[in-house]
Order: structure tokens, then C-alpha cells, then sequence
């Protein structure tokens, strides 16, 4: 019987700390060919009325479910992955911004479980309802 099928509700399996700098976004625009300004300028994000260069969305979702890869030890157990966002995560030019994902168990079933995921930036949480389906069998 491997790890996955003997899960407990609550039970941590992953969880890890990102840092990003306004490098990993220009880098991240690149891959993804999401050059909208407000995820590089200073400037732009100010005259939108944002609090600053946001991280992009789907690089901050991507992030969190990379987190349980490792402990899955296949991508492809994944059945389904869904997010709300509910706050952008700021990259400060200097400092940068710190993802933290903490990978818990929320539920288990037959020859599946639900992976909540808890990503936080400072003490906001930036994606609610963060939770992915797994194959355990």
C-alpha cells in the first residue's frame, strides 16, 4: 500500500516558500506571453489604481500546485485543480514578495482525495478555495 492510499484528513503533505522578484515576472511574462504592464510597471499598476506590479494570476496558481507534485510523484494523478482568486500578490521592486503554500488533506474517498492548498503572501490569503482532486490508487 503506497503513502496515497493511506491519507488522513488534516494531514500536511507538502508545503513550501516562493520567492519572486519583478525578475520571475518579466521571465514568467515570456513563457506565458502575458505582457500586460501592470505585471511590470510601477507606473501602469498606479494609474489602474493598484497597489503595486502584481504577480500574474495563473503564475501564483501555477506555484501552488507545483508544491504537491514531489509528494504526488506523477503530475498526472492530478484529475482536477480549480482557485478563486480573492488578492494579488504585490512584487515589490526591492524586496520582491514571499508565496507561501501549505498542501493539506481535506477530504478522502474512494481511490481519491481533495488536496486543499493554502497560499498565503504576508498575511493575506491570496487564492481561496485552492484545491486539487488526486488519484490515490
Amino acid at each position: 500500500m503506497s503513502a496515497l492510499e493511506n491519507l488522513t484528513v488534516g494531514e500536511v503533505v507538502a508545503e513550501r516558500t516562493v520567492h519572486l522578484t519583478r525578475e520571475s515576472l518579466v521571465r514568467y511574462a515570456g513563457a506565458s506571453g502575458d505582457f500586460n504592464p501592470i505585471h511590470y510597471r510601477d507606473d501602469i499598476a498606479a494609474e489602474v489604481g493598484l497597489p503595486g506590479v502584481l504577480a500574474h494570476g495563473m503564475l501564483t496558481m501555477g506555484l501552488a500546485v507545483q508544491t504537491i507534485i514531489p509528494w504526488l510523484g506523477d503530475s498526472g494523478r492530478i484529475l482536477e485543480y480549480g482557485v478563486r482568486f480573492t488578492r494579488p500578490v504585490v512584487v515589490d521592486a526591492g524586496a520582491g514578495a514571499d508565496v507561501t503554500i501549505v498542501a493539506k488533506v481535506g477530504a478522502v474517498d474512494d481511490g481519491a482525495a481533495r488536496i486543499d492548498l493554502t497560499v498565503s503572501h504576508g498575511e493575506s490569503t491570496v487564492l481561496g478555495k485552492a484545491q486539487v482532486r488526486v488519484r490515490t490508487a
